[in-house]
């Protein structure tokens, strides 16, 4: 049976192979060719060179939506980082119904992120004129803090599980021995349950990072960007900039703007997992 898997390996592999070529490096590699060009559809495009990335860097929406998303994702990505290890350092003490809350917990990440956005832009808009507040729309602000509240609603729980599964892994020894010693449960959270639980802390900070920055579906059913692009993240702005801009020339900027947008988190996830990695325990 290991003969033939090794010899049919390739065989498996094929589908695979072929669905990533198709579905992401033929696309790539087009869009990067579109990025250089102006054109309003795909078969008719005039080559500009590297034109679409000055304006893309040169216009002002795009610089502020930038730097608005690096406020988001630090501080989006801080907070469900902390409350999810909180949650699941309280959910591995083997307390009375610790399976329902995990459950209750993990339920929000199943729901699609355009659905959430409108059922937050209710509540949140309800909230607000009850305390007679301005809404989303028309105040930044909230705007801001409502996708805070929206990211961490639906990413600390399942978080919360790759945390559970990184606490459950940690050998009872190691948790036996430094209570022998006698640390303290604070002592024993920084020196035992971190460094062994790096692994996890990894994988959830590049999920929490990446997510944050490509944030969209609930970028645009619960803002929209409103008001006057104050709350527009990097990826709506694209998606604004290819779409709803007139003139041919905006297609290739918008191109040019999702190229360097993919850039940027590829370099940002990269630093993040050479950093995060370095600090990786042996067991």
């Amino acid at each position: 049976m290991e003969k033939a898997i090794k010899k049919y390996w390739p065989i498996f592999l094929l589908p695979t192979v072929c669905a990533f070529i198709i579905g992401f490096v033929i696309p790539f590699c087009q869009g990067l060719y579109l990025s250089l060009c102006k054109f309003q559809t795909v078969n008719k495009t005039t080559f500009v060179g590297l034109s679409n990335y000055g304006k893309a860097i040169a216009d002002t929406l795009f610089q502020e939506s930038f730097w608005l998303t690096v406020r988001f994702t630090l501080i989006s990505t801080l907070l469900i980082n902390v409350f999810a290890l909180t949650v699941a350092l309280l959910l591995t003490r083997k307390l009375k119904g610790t399976n329902l809350f995990r459950t209750v917990f993990f339920m929000p990440n199943l729901i699609g992120g355009i659905v959430l956005g409108y059922i937050w832009q209710i509540l949140f808009n309800c909230v607000l004129s009850l305390l007679g507040k301005p809404l989303l729309t028309l105040d930044a602000t909230y705007g801001f803090w409502g996708l805070i509240i929206l990211m961490c609603w639906q990413q600390i729980g399942y978080m919360m599980i790759i945390y559970i599964a990184g606490l459950q892994a940690i050998p009872n020894d190691y948790i036996e021995a430094a209570t022998i010693d006698g640390a303290s449960p604070w002592q024993t959270l920084w020196k035992v349950k971190l460094p062994n639980l790096m692994p996890s802390i990894t994988i959830c900070l590049f999920l929490s990072l990446t997510n944050g920055f490509k944030l969209f579906d609930q970028n645009l059913a619960l803002t929209g960007g409103e008001p006057a692009h104050a709350s527009e993240l990097i990826a709506l702005n694209i998606y604004q900039t290819f779409y709803f801009r007139s003139g041919p020339q905006w297609k290739g900027i918008g191109q040019a703007k999702a190229v360097l947008f993919c850039i940027i988190v590829v370099a940002i996830s990269l630093i993040q997992l050479k950093a995060t990695r370095s600090k990786e325990v042996q067991q």
